[in-house]
């Protein structure tokens, strides 16, 4: 009796260093209690093995099985799963699989853990009919399904791209008598939301309301961000006031997407407020709620407060990032500094971001808007990469030029290739055309957009 109690608190006092991160002092621990006759046991290893794979590494965790066995301790099925999660957590898909085959060999009988860990690990290595005959087998040896194996395949299933399936699933889950808790509610209303079907996403989130579970801020900061991102700010307003009317309070990330989105919208006033009032809650800045502050001082035209606020940020250790870096890049460009754009952008090269398509851009639009055209086309040409808002915009300021026909043919190349060109952009071209007295060619190029449309359908 006494030689278990001890060994319980070994394990609670090795269980304490190794969340504190002391896995040196979970060490001596070990090797004290040996010295004093407190022998190891299995939990000790699986607690070390757990730990081992958090903070070390897969390898550190698995040379770990060695030790048992010379202790002549046996592993168990918590062993097993603690390493092919520790494999799962690092992408390693052969080592889980030949972890599970080697739990078998030995005779240890796995348990829905072991096939949840399985099953969420084909999903994010993007393999779900893997994941799905997982889930299958999980049936066919009488297993008892718990809430995260439902929760791991509807997340998988939606983070895969498959959220009609995800939808099908808790559906017919809820005919056979599941009861799904607000998690599984928040991953559903989360996947539906990324994959835009908004409409979907409310009816679930009202369907949460009725359940008598009761959404919480994540359920209603993920409908509102998805509704705001789709430009529906209405629609996410309501969402907003529903969320206040309940008594919700925001949480940084919450502040930070009602203000990018009053932003957005032009209510830059509303935005100064919303990020007024975080500041007074006493959350503290974190890098986006920095860059939200930066992108509402340069949209305010207060381009010394912006850098301020970027110095203010480093002296608080945080780095700024490529989005903040394109928010000075934009700024410069709207207040018709192109060279000091420009020179930020070399700035970011140096700096290693490998992609800056977006500020290029800013940089391409602001060079058109101060008259330098050639200078924006032969900048273009050399980009390594340009998107559809690269040519929208060269199109629409050429346009503006009244250089129709290089616009027009620059649009018919674009269409032509499958590239999407903003309506902006097209409705310049054919307005300029017509009201230059051009309206034979107007119509003609309305009539070959129609039909490079049809052959990109």
């Amino acid at each position: 009796m006494f030689g278990i109690l001890s060994t319980r608190l070994l394990n609670i006092s090795i269980q304490s260093f190794c969340k504190a991160r002391q896995l040196k002092t979970a060490e001596s621990v070990i090797i004290d209690g040996i010295r004093l006759g407190v022998l190891p046991d299995v939990v000790t290893y699986n607690i070390l093995i757990d730990a081992y794979s958090r903070l070390v590494g897969f390898d550190a965790a698995y040379s770990l099985l060695h030790r048992m066995r010379q202790s002549n301790i046996n592993p168990d099925v918590i062993t097993y799963n603690s390493l092919i999660a520790g494999a799962a957590r690092n992408c390693l898909l052969s080592k889980s699989l030949d972890l599970f085959d080697e739990m078998l060999q030995i005779g240890i009988s796995p348990d829905v853990w072991s096939f949840n860990t399985l099953m969420h690990c084909f999903f994010k290595l993007g393999k779900p009919e893997e994941a799905n005959r997982v889930f299958a087998d999980i049936i066919l040896r009488d297993l008892t399904p718990c809430a995260a194996t439902f929760n791991i395949m509807i997340n998988g299933l939606c983070k895969n791209g498959y959220v009609s399936h995800a939808l099908m699933l808790f559906r017919n889950l809820q005919r056979h008598g599941f009861v799904p808790d607000l998690v599984t509610y928040n991953i559903l209303i989360n996947g539906l939301c990324k994959d835009g079907r908004l409409a979907a996403a409310r009816r679930t989130l009202k369907e949460l309301g009725a359940s008598g579970y009761v959404p919480n801020a994540i359920t209603y900061t993920t409908v509102m961000k998805c509704l705001f991102r789709s430009r529906k700010f209405e629609q996410g307003f309501e969402v907003l006031q529903d969320m206040r009317d309940k008594g919700y309070t925001f949480d940084g990330f919450g502040y930070c997407t009602v203000a990018a989105a009053l932003i957005k919208s032009g209510k830059v006033e509303q935005a100064t407020g919303y990020m007024e009032q975080m500041i007074n809650s006493g959350i503290k800045h974190d890098l986006v709620s920095y860059n939200t502050l930066i992108n509402l001082n340069c949209k305010e035209g207060n381009l010394e407060v912006a850098y301020q606020l970027v110095d203010e940020m480093e002296k608080d250790g945080l780095e700024c990032d490529q989005y903040t870096h394109t928010i000075l890049v934009d700024a410069l460009c709207k207040t018709g500094n192109v060279q000091g754009a420009q020179q930020h952008v070399k700035h970011m090269e140096a700096m290693g971001f490998n992609s800056q398509l977006v500020a290029l851009n800013s940089v391409v639009d602001g060079l058109c808007k101060v008259g330098e055209i050639d200078h924006a086309l032969k900048m273009v040409q050399s980009m390594e990469t340009r998107d559809s808002f690269t040519f929208s915009s060269l199109i629409y300021n050429l346009s503006k030029a009244r250089r129709f026909r290089h616009a027009s043919q620059l649009l018919l190349s674009c269409l032509r290739s499958g590239m999407k060109i903003l309506p902006a952009a097209k409705r310049a071209v054919i307005d300029g055309l017509r009201y230059s007295g051009f309206q034979g060619e107007a119509r003609k190029l309305k009539s070959k957009i129609q039909l490079a449309r049809k052959v990109h359908r």
